[in-house]
């Protein structure tokens, strides 16, 4: 080998290893700046109210200020897509959801959480509330069963996207009775809430958690709760005769998590693991969570993944037997329940 061929592979070779080096010490010393969130719904849902309340004890851990952006659209496509054109470098991070563990069954992006590393799942909303317009003439799930079954196709529904509360509880309605009504469609349960109190729509399922201070404001009428037992004086909905076959899917709910691009160096990944963590113990956050009706999981890593999992393969299939699924969960490897 020549001196000059030497001199220029010495040469790459000294600024692979500076680049290596560059990118050890900035992944050591992160975060150096502030750290941007994207909120894969809009404002004022659940995902939303949740991840607002956690972002300021995780800026406390982090040492930097966290700031929010909703970036709502398919069903959390538009946000978490936004998150993996970023740098795989922690300074852009998804606060998201469930509907994303679906995204290949429903073909709504050749993604879903495989892309990603959970940073840390904060809760589950295992209660989700059938709501009500203010005025509503029905008082139960019941009630609400005769009139549209009476009525078809006249009841107006909130939906969202596959994967969503509203989305998957009315799979499992329809799955156990006839449930036919107008299903109108917004981008998260803020939108859908101020449309319920504008009479502009009749019904909606929503998590207790971004449902229940309107509840009890009078802003909504509560019908039933998505359990075999009564919550908060709210009657269970398998009162309803037809609906004695719930059970079998619960317990279900939508949760919340944060997550980063799963290419992001470790030590940054173990530096927001232990910030989130940090908030999620917060006794504060944890009052406010449970007090809406969620369930405190605060898991990160492996066990988040394993739950992530899990909750996938119960919709999915879910989806697949009510021939909803738009791709055979066989066919992506996932399990059946």
């Amino acid at each position: 080998m020549n001196q000059t061929k030497r001199h220029f592979l010495g040469a790459a070779v000294a600024a692979l290893a500076t680049v290596g080096f560059t990118g050890l010490a900035q992944a050591q010393n992160y975060p150096e700046r502030d750290v941007t969130a994207v909120i894969q719904w809009g404002a004022g849902g659940g995902t939303d109210v949740a991840m607002r309340g956690y972002a300021p004890y995780a800026e406390e851990a982090l040492g930097k200020k966290i700031i929010l952006q909703n970036k709502p659209g398919a069903s959390g496509a538009i946000g978490a897509n936004f998150v993996l054109q970023q740098p795989s470098d922690g300074y852009t991070i998804l606060m998201g959801a469930e509907p994303q563990a679906l995204f290949r069954v429903m073909k709504m992006a050749e993604f879903d959480y495989d892309q990603f590393y959970p940073v840390n799942i904060a809760a589950i909303a295992n209660t989700i509330l059938l709501v009500a317009k203010p005025d509503a003439p029905w008082n139960t799930m019941q009630d609400l069963l005769s009139h549209v079954q009476a009525n078809p196709k006249k009841v107006k529904q909130y939906i969202a996207g596959q994967g969503t509360v509203p989305y998957t509880v009315n799979t499992m309605i329809g799955s156990l009775t006839k449930f036919e009504t107008i299903l109108v469609p917004f981008d998260g349960d803020g939108p859908a809430i101020a449309a319920l109190q504008g009479g502009h729509l009749d019904i909606g399922f929503i998590a207790s958690g971004a449902a229940i201070e309107h509840i009890k404001a009078g802003r909504l009428k509560a019908l039933g709760v998505l359990d075999n037992k009564p919550f908060q004086g709210i009657a269970p909905m398998t009162d309803a005769p037809s609906l004695k076959g719930l059970p079998k899917y619960l317990p279900w709910g939508s949760w919340y998590g944060v997550f980063v691009k799963k290419d992001t160096p470790e030590p940054v990944k173990a530096k927001l693991v232990a910030a989130f963590k940090k908030a999620g113990d917060n006794p504060q956050y944890r009052k406010m969570m449970e007090g809406r009706g969620t369930t405190m999981l605060n898991i990160g890593g492996a066990e988040a993944e394993k739950f992530i999992k899990k909750w996938q393969s119960t919709t999915a299939w879910l989806y697949q037997n009510a021939g909803t699924a738009k791709v055979d969960p066989a066919t992506l490897g996932i399990a059946k329940p």
